[in-house]
């Protein structure tokens, strides 16, 4: 299943959510940051392919994935789930410079088509 497929009864049996005791609120956690890695995985083949739908799905995701983790504290990770932590991370950094770089070249072509002229003159100037 992907996770854009995701529903209610897919996200509580993927740890999304509450637990009831320590060894459950581990296994959620465990179970989050693989989710997360999951999703960041599939935001970075939507950006290689231009996928706007496919960007705008993870995005959710990752949002819904935020909101399961934020009550968490760095005390709540152990060292494997600081290690996944981290993958999760390193993941969101790349994606974040693709983006950036996707941007930077949509705006370089823009100026090239002379998108970069104004349009409008300030108001204060006056017109020949």
């Amino acid at each position: 299943m992907t996770i854009s497929a995701m529903t209610d009864n897919d996200a509580a049996n993927a740890g999304i959510g509450d637990s009831g005791n320590a060894a459950e609120a581990g296994m959620s956690l465990t179970g989050n940051l693989r989710q997360m890695i999951a999703v960041l995985e599939r935001e970075r083949q939507a950006l290689a392919t231009l996928d706007a739908n496919e960007l705008a799905e993870a995005s959710q995701a990752k949002m819904a994935l935020c909101d399961a983790l934020a009550p968490l504290g760095p005390d709540a990770l152990d060292p494997q789930t600081r290690d996944l932590a981290r993958t999760a991370q390193q993941l969101n950094d790349v994606n974040r410079r693709v983006r950036n770089l996707l941007a930077a070249n949509v705006s370089s072509r823009l100026e090239a088509l002379g998108a970069s002229q104004h349009t409008y003159l300030p108001v204060n100037t006056a017109r020949a």
